[in-house]
């Protein structure tokens, strides 16, 4: 399984999301410090019930949470975009 789908897996499992985009843009950041070691950099879009009522700040620990180890082996900078389905609509 690649990274990518590790983390879609991971968010599917803690966040039950309506909606899951996972995008790698490493190759945007060839070069960089941080990619020099072989971790990625990632966006996520997510919608989930699992954010209602929790700020954005909130909902960006909870997605670190579901990631877990992988913040620290696998990712190296990670965009995320974190809305309920009543925002995505």
């Amino acid at each position: 399984m690649n990274r990518v789908e590790r983390i879609r897996t991971a968010l599917q499992a803690a966040l039950a999301p309506a909606a899951l985009d996972v995008i790698d843009e490493s190759h945007l950041h060839a070069g960089h410090a941080g990619a020099r070691d072989g971790r990625g950099h990632y966006r996520v879009r997510i919608v989930s019930a699992a954010f209602a009522g929790k700020p954005p700040l909130a909902r960006h620990r909870a997605v670190y949470a579901a990631l877990g180890e992988m913040m620290v082996t696998d990712v190296h900078a990670l965009a995320i975009e974190a809305a309920t389905p009543d925002e995505a609509r």
